[in-house]
């Protein structure tokens, strides 16, 4: 544990990110795959009260960028978490309630395999969100296993951007190799990616780390955004090794995890101590000192709160570096998604 007085305690404002003239991000955002999902995060629609809550106070208090997806609810929950983000976004009214950016991700789904099906599901998100997208995004790659389907969908997401029904165009789980490739096509549209949203945390560094993602999308200027900051919730500290864990899927990762992972979670509760903040908030500011847009979850105003109480200072280099020595140290990282590319 460094030892050196805590840098950069005093007020630190946070930027908002232009991306393009039309653009602009907030330096973190809220991912929203837990509403409308039941498998793994237990959505019930008794929950809408509450999360226009998250969606209030997250707004009022600077973060605006908004990540959903068309496929986050499914059956009869289709698109809810755009359905939802429509109507929070159409009821708030409030402090910075012209910044509010709603950004989704369009499935590869198999039955989506022309430009004209991408544009068709980029017309029904707007649909259920109740405006244009802002940021539409590729939600991942098919190179891993349907190659020719993808040029037609990424061809699709240039077409909204062309017919002026987004601002602004991104991927997602893309590597630096493919990143090249959809440049060099896109620019010959006049098309810029602006972002790229990775699964990223000090639990997860395989696409900067291994890939070098991070060097290429500065060189490119694309933004990157980081999902899954807190790694499903293992990076808390709310869960311990003979505790309760999450049911379902969760709290088989967790078990197998938490044994190995140990003296991360012991440095990083050293640190949270040491600034007078709570693991997450170390965790999530850990993303942003690395140059990310951490986009952590939120289903209550208290998980809301811990979150934004990750804005407005920065860790030391040392303490950075501490970090990032103890993620290199731990026996296993969480599962990587399985359509990242190279």
């Amino acid at each position: 544990m460094t030892t050196q007085p805590p840098q950069n305690l005093d007020n630190h404002p946070e930027t908002f990110i232009d991306v393009n003239s039309s653009l602009s991000l907030s330096p973190m955002g809220c991912g929203t795959w837990a509403w409308g999902n039941r498998l793994l995060w237990g959505y019930e629609q008794t929950m809408d009260q509450d999360l226009q809550q998250v969606f209030n106070l997250a707004v009022s208090r600077g973060v605006t960028l908004f990540d959903t997806g068309d496929s986050y609810g499914t059956g009869k929950l289709k698109g809810r978490s755009e359905t939802l983000l429509g109507e929070f976004t159409k009821a708030y009214q409030g402090p910075n309630q012209d910044k509010i950016c709603l950004a989704t991700k369009l499935a590869a789904y198999p039955w989506r395999w022309t430009r004209q099906s991408m544009v068709n599901a980029g017309k029904a998100s707007a649909q259920r969100l109740g405006r244009n997208i802002d940021l539409v995004q590729m939600h991942w790659p098919t190179a891993n296993y349907f190659s020719w389907q993808e040029w037609p969908l990424l061809d699709g997401l240039g077409d909204l951007y062309e017919q002026g029904l987004v601002k602004g165009v991104g991927l997602s789980n893309y590597g630096p190799q493919r990143i090249k490739q959809i440049i060099k096509r896109f620019t010959e549209r006049n098309i810029p990616i602006a972002t790229l949203q990775i699964q990223y945390s000090l639990l997860s560094t395989y696409p900067v780390t291994e890939l070098g993602v991070k060097e290429v999308c500065d060189e490119l200027g694309i933004k990157l955004i980081a999902y899954s900051p807190l790694a499903l919730g293992l990076l808390t500290g709310k869960y311990q090794e003979n505790g309760q864990v999450p049911k379902g899927f969760r709290g088989i990762v967790f078990k197998q995890m938490l044994p190995k992972i140990r003296p991360l979670l012991q440095g990083l509760e050293e640190i949270a101590k040491f600034r007078e903040k709570t693991m997450a908030q170390v965790a999530i500011n850990w993303c942003i000192c690395k140059g990310f847009i951490p986009i952590p979850g939120a289903k209550t105003c208290q998980q809301m709160e811990q979150n934004l109480g990750a804005m407005g200072w920065r860790l030391s280099d040392g303490e950075v570096m501490e970090l990032d020595n103890l993620t290199q140290k731990v026996d296993k990282q969480m599962v990587q998604n399985p359509f990242q590319t190279k």
